[in-house]
């Protein structure tokens, strides 16, 4: 998820989605309490992307999918708050990780990838959304372009780390190599598509049908629950592809942005 709003203010101190059955419920009094998240870590994913991990003491547990409010307080009293996926697995280490664009002119975006620094405190609130949850039990077939990878990673390492065994596939589109958030985590689960330069070798240009059908044609007992996760242009399209390809739009859950 990104920023939508913006404002200038003093210097900080420290979507529509097919109704699908199986949503998550989420513990109403537990997401609504402000807790305090410390900023442990920045990795560089990409040179516009970085990952950001926090140690949050209280923190209830999420599932992947999930996402959260974060509230930013500045000098003079102005408030920004985002919301923001979940990179993280769900673990019982007390932190949590987000992967942030820097988006131009982006106020919150902008401090983080700027400003802040290990040791810096804000606010989260969460974990929000049952809709776009995945609790690993089910086959996932994951769609996702840009910064609209980040919760299908969750997925991704929450797989890996309880090695389930339920089928779980990829499908990540990116501008060129060095835009692809997470290219050095990314196993055989996972197929890059690229839309401006790729490789030697490798087609440039849209997600298509082609990239689809093998994974549909193979698609596991009782078939895949779809995640796509995007701006407003590539959810549009991926969830027309797989509509198109047999995909059933019960079966198809859409987060996007922008």
């Amino acid at each position: 998820m990104t920023e939508t709003a913006t404002h200038t203010a003093g210097a900080f101190t420290s979507p529509a989605r097919f109704a699908v059955p199986g949503r998550i419920e989420v513990n109403g009094e537990v997401a609504g309490t402000w807790q305090t998240a410390t900023l442990t870590e920045i990795r560089r994913e990409t040179p516009r992307a970085s990952t950001f991990r926090f140690a949050v003491p209280g923190w209830a547990g999420h599932l992947p999918g999930q996402h959260l409010m974060l509230r930013l307080t500045a000098e003079d009293g102005y408030v920004a708050q985002r919301h923001y996926s979940l990179a993280s697995a769900p673990d019982d280490s007390g932190h949590i990780e987000l992967t942030l664009d820097h988006v131009s002119d982006g106020e919150v975006s902008g401090w983080f990838h700027t400003v802040a620094r290990p040791g810096d405190r804000i606010e989260v609130r969460g974990p929000l959304s049952g809709f776009f949850a995945w609790p690993g039990d089910r086959p996932a077939l994951l769609l996702g372009a840009g910064s609209g990878v980040v919760p299908l990673m969750s997925m991704v390492r929450h797989h890996r780390a309880r090695g389930l065994t339920v089928p779980l596939r990829l499908l990540v589109s990116a501008r060129s190599p060095r835009e692809l958030i997470y290219a050095r985590e990314f196993g055989a689960e996972t197929t890059p598509v690229f839309t401006r330069s790729a490789p030697a070798g490798t087609p440039v240009g849209r997600m298509t049908a082609a990239h689809l059908a093998p994974l549909l044609s193979e698609a596991p007992a009782g078939g895949w629950e779809a995640y796509v996760c995007g701006s407003n242009s590539f959810a549009e399209h991926a969830s027309r592809l797989l509509v198109a390809a047999g995909q059933p739009v019960h079966r198809i859950r859409i987060e996007r942005f922008g």
